[in-house]
């Protein structure tokens, strides 16, 4: 399970003229699963997310040092298949290593269920959908979490 991560003031995901998912300030995770991803990414991944210490403290000066749930924010879970791109040959990125559209949905309601299990509030994409993912990136801080490497 591959993630791009970004700490943001707010987000958003639209489908169509419709906010199906919405966050102030927190994480945005757009996430693709991969063919061999079971329970144990999904673990992973979850604990990952909710303990990824990329938030100031209290006095500003420390940059990375708590964590979404520290600073009372939420995550913005968006289903990206796009994101297990292997873009190392030629000029059209191959998904291949990405899960089909069913095993892969069941893999993200599972990572979705799992965090919202901590105690974070969740929000989230629609599964599959042409979805438009506006956010304010925080810093900018993005960073690349995966459970394989």
């Amino acid at each position: 399970m591959i993630a791009v991560v970004q700490r943001v003031t707010e987000a958003r995901v639209k489908v169509g003229n419709t906010i199906i998912g919405e966050i102030g300030g927190g994480l945005l995770a757009l996430v693709s699963v991969a063919r061999e991803d079971d329970v144990r990414d999904v673990a992973w991944m979850a604990a990952k997310l909710t303990s990824l210490r990329v938030f100031r403290d209290g006095s500003g000066e420390k940059h990375f040092d708590r964590t979404v749930a520290d600073v009372g924010g939420s995550i913005l879970l968006v289903s990206n298949f796009t994101v297990a791109a292997d873009t190392k040959k030629g000029r059209r990125p191959s998904f291949d290593a990405a899960a089909a559209p069913e095993p892969g949905r069941a893999i993200f309601d599972q990572l979705v269920a799992a965090v919202r299990s901590t105690g974070v509030i969740v929000a989230t994409g629609e599964f599959g959908g042409d979805m438009r993912v506006s956010l304010v990136n925080d810093g900018p801080a993005t960073f690349i979490v995966n459970s394989r490497g």
